[in-house]
């Protein structure tokens, strides 16, 4: 089963922000959106997670037309990272964390609450920073927290096997070096067992960790498939504007 799109057209003020989009979101697979700005990236994650209404065309979540989902059904198969989630109120990196918890009215609540936001701080490496007021984190820890209450909203006992589905909107973008890799190799820890959608700018990140990849370009897809497929110096220097030198074993891009 999977997040599927089919046919999405997205129309804003008169203007075509996504075209005849289709895509599927598949357990145990990173997909990779990437494209120019203002391509439709987000345009179309924010139609998969269900916060913009498509003009026509349809996203099923394991089968399920998404128009008929309440918010709470689609909170519990799919968690959302935006690329800003500011906090107004003076919580702790704790208290925000633990707002990703779907599951109070639970009978397992108080035996797995507190160890599964302690795991996750653990792999996120961010344990050092709960107790601090979020609002006084730096811009990159705030994102930490984030992705961690993300993955919060997606826990599940280990004998549960529905699907869940992971949708990430640049969240590596402002972390240095090391973090971004931490945070990558997080997310394809928990790919093994959920499908990920995530917006990277960096299509050398992409070739390392995703496993297919969706380039958009004024709204429309114009090339899926392996990253070895769709990246090529001729689509992507024509896409991108810039002259690039490609090449494999690994596959890396140049482009200065």
């Amino acid at each position: 089963m999977t997040i599927e799109a089919v046919s999405i057209d997205v129309e804003i003020d008169g203007k075509l922000l996504l075209a005849n989009a289709s895509l599927e979101i598949v357990p145990g697979e990173i997909l990779a959106l990437v494209g120019p700005n203002g391509a439709g990236k987000s345009t179309l994650l924010r139609t998969l997670a269900g916060d913009l209404k498509p003009t026509s065309g349809n996203v099923f979540y394991d089968s399920r037309n998404l128009n008929q989902l309440s918010v709470r059904e689609r909170a519990i198969p799919r968690s959302v990272m935006s690329q800003t989630q500011p906090m107004i109120f003076d919580f702790t990196a704790r208290e925000v964390l633990q707002m990703g918890w779907l599951h109070a009215d639970h009978n397992y609540y108080n035996e797995y609450f507190e160890s599964a936001v302690d795991n996750l701080a653990c792999a996120c490496e961010i344990e050092q920073l709960m107790e601090q007021k979020f609002n006084t984190l730096s811009g990159g820890e705030q994102k930490f927290i984030h992705f961690a209450r993300s993955l919060l909203q997606l826990w599940a006992p280990d004998d549960l096997k529905d699907n869940r589905y992971l949708l990430l909107d640049e969240p590596v973008a402002g972390l240095d070096m090391g973090r971004e890799l931490h945070m990558l190799n997080v997310i394809k820890e928990h790919a093994k067992y959920m499908g990920v959608l995530i917006i990277l700018h960096d299509l050398n990140l992409v070739a390392r960790f995703a496993d297919s990849v969706l380039l958009l370009e004024e709204g429309q897809i114009l090339k899926a498939g392996p990253p070895h497929a769709v990246f090529t110096e001729h689509i992507i220097s024509n896409v991108y504007k810039v002259p690039v030198m490609i090449t494999q074993d690994p596959l890396t891009i140049r482009y200065y």
